[in-house]
């Protein structure tokens, strides 16, 4: 891990070498399901999801550590090391998996007392691999994050979970399918905004490492309603956005709530 700078202290750095691991376990998994497309046990879920959580879990309960997944909800095993949780979605973006799109990661991110502390996010369709410590630095394969400069968003390039109803102003947009690489095109300056829209909300497991990469890139991220996004609760769900800069995001913010209370 070249772009992990020397100042990151020695539980970011076994942290963020256990994700390593469960991002090749997971790949592992994906390849061992013969038919990607199989369905799991509720809407939504495949086989391959189930694979992968399996794989992942078994990984991080055997470092003690506490997880919070999409597929099996919150876990812990004994001895569990106390005020660190583990936010995982083994498959974001399961159903490009299944289809053949190759935009779908392993989306990782350590919560301590004091919030995020460390994330990964790697695209498991071609390696690309994001990282994030806090307060340092985000890094996408070695090189470091920035976000774009855009401050008007009707000049920016916006990535849509969901559909707002109406055009909102914006100057083009894509629906990619996998929101924690979404996010991750945020802080690499690829995108300008983000956002969860209409009826689409997600669950913590979706963008929590995507914050904190895009944070440490200098973007940044919110609930359309002002609740707490770093909540970590298995049946809550968010509508959120992540802009390039505060100014982008309140234009984002202000767009999308005129659009709600207008129709």
């Amino acid at each position: 891990m070249t772009d992990i700078p020397d100042s990151a202290n020695d539980t970011d750095r076994w942290l963020l070498e256990i994700f390593e691991e469960v991002t090749k376990a997971v790949l592992e998994a994906l390849d061992s399901v013969a038919e990607r497309s199989s369905l799991g046990e509720r809407p939504g879920q495949y086989r391959i999801d189930l694979a992968a959580d399996a794989a992942a879990i078994e990984i991080l309960h055997s470092n003690r550590l506490t997880t919070l997944s999409e597929e099996s909800g919150i876990t812990s095993p004994d001895n569990a090391i106390d005020d660190i949780t583990i936010v995982i979605d083994p498959i974001d973006g399961s159903t490009n998996a299944a289809h053949g799109i190759p935009w779908y990661a392993t989306s990782i991110c350590a919560v301590g007392a004091d919030g995020t502390r460390v994330a990964l996010v790697s695209n498991l369709a071609n390696g690309d691999t994001y990282r994030a410590i806090n307060a340092l630095g985000a890094w996408k394969n070695g090189k470091r994050l920035t976000t774009s400069s855009c401050s008007t968003f009707a000049e920016s390039i916006v990535g849509l979970s969901g559909f707002p109803g109406k055009y909102l102003g914006w100057s083009q947009y894509r629906a990619l399918g996998a929101a924690s690489l979404d996010i991750c095109l945020v802080a690499e300056g690829v995108l300008d905004c983000y956002g969860s829209v209409g009826l689409a909300h997600l669950g913590v497991w979706d963008y929590i490492a995507g914050k904190l990469i895009c944070e440490e890139a200098g973007g940044c991220m919110r609930d359309t309603d002002g609740s707490n996004i770093v909540a970590l609760d298995h049946t809550t769900r968010h509508a959120i956005i992540a802009a390039a800069n505060p100014m982008l995001l309140d234009q984002f913010y202000d767009r999308i709530n005129t659009n709600s209370t207008t129709g």
